[in-house]
């Protein structure tokens, strides 16, 4: 059918999946638009309502109720989403966690396959992966998947510029025929948007709600409490912790350019750092600089090189290869006059780092990666080439239980 006549047409959503709310500056609220996000807390209990007939009382069950997260606002569900696109990895791995692998229909950049195979699930398949592109929206992809939900930040497409063809009403048109959204960029803090940036147990808590998987919720934040836990009271202490230079994996060694991150940032992305008290080597003028050159690294002369997002850079869905990270990374800077002298080169300190979209499946194996780079006599050696197995004595939470967790066997 023509794009231009199914613009005019009734919604396409499937009919037992209504929703509702009112869009205030582009989000979907409901009720006021002054609502707290202590407000935005869904119902998660089906309620029962009589019907009277001349002849009979009959008794209905409602099982409608209400998910809530800032921007898309409430939004009225009559039954439980059955499929799902996400924008970014990190809503696929909570959608994953909370046992709802057979939903998932596409996203636009997902995390390598490899990081769930811990975790019993399957790679996903290309075909789930490449549909939709980063950084160009089309609109065909979201009529012909027809999910029941859009994991995702209602103002990303239209707010980051990516694609200049799409402008908030084409959100807008995605949204009235096809299926609400749900999300909020929680990757990291953009300069389109003031409004809250959930932490991931937070978004995790809010899909658990959409998909009224409340149980399986609880259950992995049990592991997740527990393994930090177990890693803030195995922790050396504050004046004994490392600093690291942590790249973005946009550098480009053979060029000499750097771009130098934040370890504290808000943002998904960086939590391992966050829980694990991790110093950057880099001050705020770096940071601000956008990029550094191999005389500033030597400069700063970093005890650790670590390369954000690096663990996903090997072009590879199925596998980690230490060998091409070290052809991308760690050969070039050994190969450079001044990045051989390096300290972190010399003494073997230049990882692949965690890849950023993470959800909590993701985040459980990259914290534990993360500690083992960083502190290895306490965590043990982290082994790059058996990625991502880990040996037993040096895993710090129950894979078997996590994957009982997914599938509902807790």
């Amino acid at each position: 059918m023509p794009e231009d006549n199914r613009r005019h047409e009734a919604p396409t959503r499937r009919d037992y999946l209504k929703y509702s709310g009112v869009i205030v500056g582009g989000g979907l609220l409901a009720g006021c638009a002054g609502q707290s996000d202590s407000e935005l807390t869904p119902a998660l209990t089906s309620t029962e309502t009589e019907t009277h007939t001349d002849d009979e009382t009959e008794t209905e069950t409602d099982t409608s109720y209400e998910a809530c997260i800032e921007p898309a606002g409430c939004i009225t569900f009559e039954e439980v989403p059955e499929t799902y696109i996400a924008n970014n990895g990190e809503w696929a791995d909570m959608a994953f966690a909370l046992g709802q692998r057979d939903g998932f229909l596409t996203s636009a950049y997902m995390i390598p396959g490899f990081l769930f195979e811990p975790f019993g699930l399957d790679v996903p398949p290309l075909s789930e992966t490449e549909s939709l592109s980063q950084t160009s929206w089309d609109k065909e992809i979201f009529y012909e998947r027809d999910p029941d939900v859009i994991l995702m930040d209602p103002n990303y497409m239209h707010s980051t510029g990516w694609d200049e063809s799409w402008d908030e009403s084409d959100t807008d048109e995605i949204r009235e025929n096809v299926a609400p959204f749900f999300g909020n960029n929680i990757l990291r803090r953009r300069e389109w948007h003031d409004y809250k940036l959930y932490s991931m147990y937070e978004a995790l808590e809010r899909v658990a709600e959409l998909f009224q998987e409340r149980e399986r919720y609880e259950a992995l934040a049990e592991v997740h409490d527990e393994l930090q836990q177990e890693v803030q009271s195995r922790l050396p202490p504050a004046d004994e912790r490392p600093e690291i230079a942590l790249i973005n994996s946009a550098s480009n060694p053979n060029e000499g350019t750097f771009y130098p991150m934040r370890t504290q940032a808000e943002g998904v992305e960086l939590k391992p750092y966050r829980d694990l008290d991790i110093r950057s080597t880099f001050t705020a003028d770096h940071i601000e600089a956008g990029t550094i050159d191999y005389e500033t690294l030597l400069e700063l002369d970093p005890e650790m090189i670590v390369i954000h997002w690096g663990i996903g850079t090997t072009g590879n869905q199925n596998t980690f290869s230490q060998r091409a990270f070290r052809e991308q990374f760690v050969t070039p800077l050994q190969e450079d006059s001044i990045g051989g002298q390096l300290t972190a080169v010399q003494e073997g300190n230049v990882y692949a780092g965690a890849f950023g979209s993470q959800g909590p499946l993701v985040n459980l194996l990259q914290t534990e990666m993360a500690a083992q780079q960083l502190y290895p006599e306490e965590f043990g050696a982290f082994e790059a080439e058996k990625f991502p197995e880990v040996s037993k004595e040096n895993q710090l939470f129950d894979r078997q239980r996590v994957r009982d967790i997914i599938n509902g066997d807790f």
